[in-house]
């Protein structure tokens, strides 16, 4: 009995060591990069590694310390000194009469502190002024994250248009070569003539052609999306595709949406905090205006040449302790505390404009995504209509050429026709999946497929 609980225990320890094994196997390991991305991976990988947005968390960080070094500064300070010295000269000595040389060692030694009381409230402004700008810092970094964000799903979705349009060329090559297959066995028999032969080799070799054209675009877009994710060039990358991509909604009413924007987008939070950081710059050119206190102390020693009884001595009678207060008056600056002033008003005239740049750029940005979504699926609409007619003609004048029914140029038309519908169909169900999560990524849904 005990033996047999014992191999179940062994069993078990066995089963649970072995399935975390699994666990590893289906995720990505620490520093692993995936095998295939989905749009998620990207946007996750582009937000931890890409350089740009790491050089904005360091400038975050400097605006950190920026705000710890301007706290710091109402604090008390407090130095120390130390100034020993060696002097070589020449003196009589009294019992000869006659020169001698003679160093003598000396020195001082204090403590002092310092600390402001009043500056016209210099520092409190400061330091509200480098908590603004920690918050700017942080708001810069989203709005850059946003830009990244809209790259990388254009760059994404251009793939997957090119894979798909990569598909379709290649049933329009399989289908022109059966085509030369069929008009060369009619040509053996003398049904069709040479010139027919021709034509429909040349379109072959025209859909070929169009087909090595598609795959190098895909392999450009792929490029793209490795730069974006700043990826080593022997990286191996392949996408997921997604189960479905189009999906129509609701649009939002675009003045809703203009709304919406303008009260959560970084970049406009960014332009606001920018005003009031402006202002600030106002009041700390004001405190030049004022008077300023400082409070300090400090205690300290000396002694000159002597014996260690002696050295003792002349430090306890020479220690002293010192306690003041200094005012500070400003009377006359030779206009610098004006011209302060008046630069640190332009300069919040400037950050106003800078905020309403701001939001009209970002107004018009909604309204153009507004308007490319409506578009979009317009088109789209149409072109789905246009691929079926097009599909549905191209089909009949195939069964008609297999029976002689019509002539090569006849099909050859219809196959153009078809072709030109497959790839408009193709470029507008992307771009009306692209719109749409643009408008959508300008009220603040999170951009998936």
């Amino acid at each position: 009995m005990v033996s047999r609980y014992i191999h179940w225990v062994l069993f078990l320890i066995f089963m649970l060591r072995i399935n975390p094994l699994h666990a590893q196997d289906s995720t990505t390991l620490p520093g692993q990069l995936p095998l295939k991305w989905d749009l998620q991976a990207c946007l996750d990988y582009a937000k931890a590694n890409n350089i740009t947005l790491n050089s904005y968390r360091l400038n975050r960080l400097s605006s950190e310390q920026d705000l710890l070094l301007s706290k710091s500064a109402v604090l008390p300070n407090l130095s120390a000194s130390i100034s020993p010295s060696l002097t070589h000269s020449k003196e009589i000595d009294t019992a000869s009469g006659d020169f001698r040389s003679r160093f003598r060692v000396s020195g001082n030694t204090s403590l002092n502190s310092s600390v402001t009381l009043y500056n016209g409230g210099y520092l409190r402004n400061d330091i509200q002024q480098k908590d603004l700008l920690v918050k700017v810092a942080g708001l810069d970094l989203a709005t850059v994250e946003n830009d990244i964000t809209l790259q990388i799903t254009q760059a994404y979705l251009n793939i997957l248009l090119a894979k798909e349009n990569i598909v379709y060329v290649k049933d329009v090559v399989a289908t022109s070569a059966a085509q030369v297959q069929q008009q060369q066995h009619f040509y053996d028999v003398g049904s069709v003539a040479l010139k027919d032969l021709i034509q429909i080799k040349a379109q072959l070799a025209n859909d070929k052609y169009t087909l090595v054209t598609a795959q190098n675009t895909h392999r450009q877009n792929v490029l793209v999306l490795k730069q974006l994710l700043q990826l080593p060039t022997e990286t191996p990358f392949e996408i997921v595709e997604p189960d479905t991509l189009m999906g129509y909604a609701l649009l939002t009413p675009l003045l809703e949406a203009q709304k919406t924007a303008l009260a959560m987008r970084p970049e406009v939070k960014s332009s606001e905090l920018g005003v009031q950081v402006a202002e600030l710059d106002v009041k700390k050119a004001r405190a030049g205006y004022l008077p300023a206190l400082t409070a300090g102390a400090g205690i300290g020693t000396s002694y000159a040449q002597g014996d260690y009884n002696t050295f003792l001595k002349q430090m306890d009678n020479n220690f002293y302790q010192q306690v003041g207060l200094t005012l500070s008056v400003p009377i006359f600056s030779r206009r610098a505390n004006r011209v302060n002033e008046e630069k640190a008003k332009i300069g919040v005239g400037q950050a106003e404009l800078t905020l309403q740049n701001t939001r009209i750029n970002l107004s018009q940005e909604v309204e153009r995504a507004y308007i490319n979504v409506l578009n979009a699926q317009g088109q789209y609409d149409a072109a789905v209509e246009q691929l079926r007619y097009t599909q549905e003609s191209y089909r009949i004048a195939n069964e008609q050429l297999k029976i002689g029914a019509a002539n090569t140029v006849e099909v050859l038309q219809q196959k153009n026709l078809y072709v030109q519908s497959m790839q408009a169909y193709i470029q507008a169900k992307y771009s009306a999946a692209l719109y749409v999560r643009i408008y959508d990524f300008y009220r603040g849904v999170p951009v998936k497929l």
